[in-house]
């Protein structure tokens, strides 16, 4: 973990500059707002936010966002933007809750874009999540698909190769969620090995009861 977070910390400066990356955020972020209600209400968290990619683009439509990530080096592009953009009612926290550096606040909504793989124990990330969000507050979060390590083709901090939609569901349901659905938000080709690849990105939206 310590090796992925420093490679995050080397490259956020030239993250936003990544097209792929751009449009994955833009269509997680168009799959959100199609299957969350957004109002002017929610208080949003960002969890594994980066530099903001996914959670700017939501701010308009809700009451606060914070971005939350254990790359400081990411958080300062992010804090950049928001000083930048004079955008009041978006801030930044670190954290690192796999060695005791959590999260704090409460919220709404929870969104994660292709965060949810670097984590070892996907059940404990849950258990965080339900743990932050309000009664009836949402979790609404992308990654992949099961898929062979080709996606990253270097796997160094990837701790699951995409995911089975099914066993999430029922690790949600075990946290204590429901209302567990899923789409497909997007999907991103690859030329791996000379040929063109299709990766899908599901959506997963659960509710605290």
């Amino acid at each position: 973990m310590e090796q992925a977070r420093r490679d995050f910390e080397s490259v956020a400066a030239r993250w936003d500059s990544n097209p792929g990356r751009v449009r994955i955020a833009n269509e997680v972020a168009s799959a959100i707002k199609r299957e969350v209600a957004l109002s002017a209400q929610m208080e949003v968290l960002d969890y594994g936010s980066g530099t903001g990619l996914l959670s700017l683009q939501l701010l308009p439509q809700v009451a606060s966002v914070c971005g939350a990530d254990s790359s400081p080096a990411m958080l300062e592009v992010m804090a950049n933007k928001i000083a930048s953009q004079k955008l009041s009612n978006a801030t930044t926290q670190f954290v690192d809750f796999e060695n005791g550096a959590h999260a704090t606040g409460s919220y709404d909504l929870i969104v994660s874009s292709m965060v949810t793989h670097h984590v070892p124990d996907t059940a404990a990330l849950f258990a965080e999540w339900f743990r932050l969000l309000n009664p009836g507050g949402q979790v609404a979060f992308a990654d992949l698909d099961t898929e062979d390590g080709a996606f990253h083709g270097d796997n160094t901090g990837v701790f699951h190769l995409g995911f089975d939609r099914a066993h999430l569901k029922e690790l949600l349901l075990a946290a204590g969620f429901a209302e567990v659905r899923d789409s497909t938000a997007t999907s991103v080709s690859k030329e791996v090995e000379g040929q063109q690849r299709e990766f899908p990105i599901f959506l997963i939206v659960a509710r605290k009861p």
